[in-house]
């Protein structure tokens, strides 16, 4: 069995990619005091905010990687939607749901998520309820997903109880982005760090 090397400050995971090829039929969505709002071309900082606090604990960090040119023209392109959930009884939003229909035919749903605590209570099924009924707009043939092991050790069993199915499994690294400065050191407890953050050693938990 071998081993591939992976640098001190590099994050390496497996990313497992999903699909459904055939439109299914789509329940109505559970009840839920959460609501779907949609965001036509968010501003970056409000957009980057909720990807942090969504993504955060699993590491996402890519688009608070992006340059700001670059994501502002994901986000203004007609083709890529976004939508916060929203708790009329919270302050600020909760989760997060990003369709990209820029692949002719095809729907990737390309960030699904709650902040920490409304996982767990019904809330994901909920929102992939609204995620399947909004991607399967007329003309697509096809819906994905990716997740990794960086991901909710729930999330690759969710998608497949969702209906998708497994095509492609690939390795990824990348630049650990506490050390970047992207993520707070205390983000990402399950995956050490090998390299001190900025300002330092993190501090002993």
């Amino acid at each position: 069995m071998g081993l591939t090397p992976v640098r001190s400050g590099d994050v390496a995971t497996v990313v497992t990619s999903l699909e459904m090829v055939e439109r299914p039929d789509l329940p109505e969505p559970p009840p839920s005091p959460l609501s779907l709002v949609r965001w036509p071309a968010p501003g970056l900082t409000r957009y980057r905010d909720l990807f942090r606090r969504v993504g955060g604990p699993w590491l996402w960090y890519s688009r608070l990687a992006m340059a700001d040119a670059d994501l502002a023209r994901i986000l203004e392109n007609p083709d890529v939607q976004v939508h916060a959930v929203r708790d009329a009884d919270a302050d600020g939003d909760v989760g997060m749901l990003e369709l990209d229909f820029r692949e002719p035919d095809s729907c990737e749903l390309s960030y699904v998520g709650l902040v920490p605590g409304r996982t767990g209570k019904g809330h994901g099924r909920w929102l992939m309820a609204h995620a399947l009924r909004l991607a399967w707009r007329p003309g697509v043939r096809r819906v994905w997903v990716h997740t990794c092991t960086l991901d909710h050790p729930g999330a690759l069993r969710f998608y497949r109880r969702s209906g998708f199915r497994p095509f492609k499994r690939t390795m990824e690294t990348f630049p650990d982005p506490r050390i970047l400065g992207l993520l707070p050191p205390d983000m990402g407890a399950h995956v050490p760090m090998l390299a001190d953050p900025p300002g330092g050693a993190p501090p002993e938990r």
